[in-house]
């Protein structure tokens, strides 16, 4: 049985406590959404499964959005369909509803991957997309030195290419997603060249790995991260990321195919 937060949050993070600001740091990037609406390709009907407040729902298909945090279904902004409350587990959709389906930034809070994709699977006619970060590159951010119970916390969270490619059966490809500078959509390695925005607690928030270690990890971070920003040692060994128009981090968009 899956278990659910008071706010109906069904995976392992709890977004009736830390999605209040949500919308604040995390921004649909138009860089990442045109490999997005690239591999949607012509489908007309698009599931969006885990869509939280929307983002990366694409505008000029028909989707259906399904959510089962309250908190999150509740920032989705007036021009985008209202959200299903349901979970990926049990999607209450019949066989081969819709052209397409996708999942962006969710896929490591399912309890049941396997479950979950063999759903998406089932309900979905042509390409099955998933928005993930391969846990074996994150430490090729910096926050693998600054805050490296983090870092260990996400490696354990997200699933294995292995494990999604496996979940979906068929023809796998999975395209590596360069972040851009001054990437809008606030996980963690969009910041790679902007570090003071994680000084902020709500950026922090907004990153769910955060909220699963103890406050004192964070506190530590923040000190150290302001000393080395104020004292040119973060600049010393990363300024130069500053300026770095891409970075090739652990973002991965899985592409199902039938």
């Amino acid at each position: 049985m899956l278990n659910r937060f008071n706010d109906g949050s069904a995976g392992d993070a709890n977004y009736g406590v830390i999605g209040a600001d949500y919308t604040r740091y995390r921004q649909p990037d138009p860089h990442i959404a045109e490999f997005i609406r690239s591999a949607l390709s012509d489908a007309r009907s698009v599931l969006n499964v885990g869509a939280g407040a929307g983002s990366y729902e694409p505008i000029d298909r028909m989707v259906t959005a399904l959510e089962p945090s309250a908190s999150m279904r509740a920032q989705r902004p007036g021009h985008l369909p209202m959200a299903v409350d349901g979970v990926a587990e049990r999607l209450p959709f019949p066989d081969q509803s819709f052209d397409a389906s996708m999942a962006t930034f969710t896929v490591h809070q399912w309890p049941d991957l396997k479950a979950g994709l063999a759903e998406m699977r089932r309900v979905t006619r042509g390409t099955v997309l998933i928005l993930s970060c391969d846990p074996d590159e994150l430490h090729r951010s910096w926050l693998a030195n600054y805050a490296p119970e983090m870092i260990a916390v996400e490696a354990r969270r997200y699933p294995s290419m292995r494990s999604i490619r496996e979940g979906l059966g068929g023809e796998v490809e999975i395209v590596p997603v360069p972040i851009p500078l001054n990437c809008a959509d606030g996980f963690g390695e969009a910041y790679y060249g902007r570090p003071e925005r994680l000084l902020e607690k709500g950026a922090r928030l907004a990153n769910s790995a955060w909220s699963f270690v103890d406050s004192s990890v964070a506190d530590r971070f923040v000190e150290k991260l302001a000393r080395d920003l104020d004292t040119g040692i973060w600049d010393a060994m990363y300024g130069s990321l500053r300026t770095q128009p891409f970075f090739e981090g652990s973002l991965r968009l899985i592409i199902g195919r039938k």
